[in-house]
């Protein structure tokens, strides 16, 4: 497996460090034309275009957020190289959704869903097989962790003293209006009902001290809650550190002759 990493903010070098702690890489870094600057000289090759990708890479990683899956997602595809994103609420932007599923299907490659800072997908994804009647996600953080989102122009989140929802609506709604805050209700939607029928609740809480993650679901399976309590990487509050290991455990799942 040949890896290639876009992006290097706080996800892209956890992932990069982490990958290369473990021999596997990365070998390429895709970055933008004005951030190229001067790569290590004993670092991966930086580059600034998918042309520029080596023929030998089989699997790139989407570290760099919404507009690089656009910009960059199709034609990775389109080369018959598989792409592991974090990046899932682009996916409601529907237009972009058709053009990476027909890119897959032009390059017989795979867009590979990352399962991002929320965990019970994968009971999410069995009990969608049963039918699902409903299902909620709401996103509950600091108000210093909506600071740079739509959430400041119906709160000021300096002087808020209670827990105070700032949007309720669709988890498509949610991604397209918090492109970097909502990338877990789209996962939500994805593994379950759908970004039209899976509400979302975002929430800014004086008295939270960590970004707190909730499913409800109801269905033919019965009733199941989840909730996790997630850390910021260290060197960025805006990252999620468990985001960054599903990016880990999505390429282990790539290697491994056993999977789950």
């Amino acid at each position: 497996m040949v890896i290639g990493i876009i992006g290097r903010g706080a996800i892209g070098r956890y992932v990069s460090d982490t990958l290369t702690a473990r021999g596997i890489g990365p070998r390429t870094v895709l970055v933008r034309a004005n951030r190229m600057g001067e790569p290590p000289r004993d670092g991966p090759l930086h580059v600034d275009t998918v042309a520029d990708l080596p023929d030998d890479t089989t699997l790139m990683i989407d570290c760099a957020g919404h507009a690089a899956l656009s910009e960059h997602g199709p034609a990775i595809l389109e080369r018959g190289i598989d792409l592991v994103t974090v990046s899932l609420g682009a996916l409601a932007d529907q237009a972009l959704h058709d053009r990476l599923r027909a890119a897959a299907e032009a390059g017989q490659a795979r867009l590979r869903l990352a399962s991002g800072a929320i965990g019970a997908l994968d009971s999410l994804q069995a009990a969608r097989v049963g039918g699902l009647d409903r299902v909620t996600y709401i996103g509950r953080k600091p108000p210093s962790g909506w600071k740079g989102s739509p959430a400041e122009e119906h709160l000021d989140l300096d002087a808020l003293n209670e827990a105070t929802t700032h949007f309720a609506g669709s988890a498509r709604e949610a991604a397209l209006r918090y492109p970097k805050n909502a990338n877990v209700a789209a996962a939500v939607a994805l593994a379950g009902a759908g970004f039209d029928d899976t509400r979302t609740e975002l929430i800014a809480d004086p008295a939270s001290t960590a970004n707190i993650h909730e499913i409800h679901a109801e269905g033919r399976f019965g009733t199941f809650s989840f909730r996790i309590e997630g850390r910021a990487l260290p060197d960025n509050p805006r990252s999620s550190a468990l985001a960054a290991m599903s990016v880990i455990a999505a390429v282990e799942r790539e290697r491994a002759p056993i999977t789950i």
